[in-house]
C-alpha cells in the first residue's frame, strides 16, 4: 500500500477533546477513512501549531482527498513517500560488504561509537 504525507493548516484554537466526545470524533474519522481504504498511521503538529502533517497509507491521493471531504478536514498538500531507514545502512563499507556484525545493526538506542567500533 502506498504511503503519503498529508499537510494541512492547523489552527491553534482547534478543539481536540480527550474525553468521550474526542473518542467519538476520532472513531468517526477512522471509520470514514476506512470506507475509502485510507489508514491514518500517525500525525505531527508543528511547534508553532500552524501546520499538521499526517502519515497515511492509501490506494492513492484521490482516496485521501475523498476521506478529507467526508471528515471536513481541508488538505493543502499530498506527497507520496517511501521509507528511508538510516539504520539499514550502518555497517556497510565502501565495498558494499558488512563491516559490523548484523546483531549491531538497527539498534538506534546504542551509542553511535559502539556501532562503528
Amino acid at each position: 500500500m502506498p504511503r503519503f504525507i498529508v499537510e494541512q493548516a492547523f489552527f491553534s484554537d482547534m478543539d481536540l477533546p480527550t474525553h468521550e466526545k474526542g473518542d467519538h470524533l476520532f472513531r468517526k474519522i477512522i471509520s470514514n477513512n476506512a470506507e475509502k481504504g485510507v489508514t491514518w498511521v500517525k500525525s505531527y503538529v508543528g511547534r508553532d501549531r500552524t501546520r499538521a502533517f499526517f502519515v497515511y497509507d492509501a490506494p492513492g491521493p484521490d482516496e485521501i482527498l475523498q476521506a478529507g471531504e467526508c471528515n471536513r478536514l481541508p488538505i493543502d498538500d499530498i506527497t507520496e513517500v517511501s521509507v528511508l531507514d538510516p539504520y539499514f545502512y550502518l555497517g556497510i563499507g565502501e565495498s558494499g560488504r558488512k563491516t559490523v556484525p548484523p546483531s549491531h545493526l538497527r539498534t538506534p538506542w546504542l551509542p553511535f561509537s559502539y556501532l562503528i567500533a
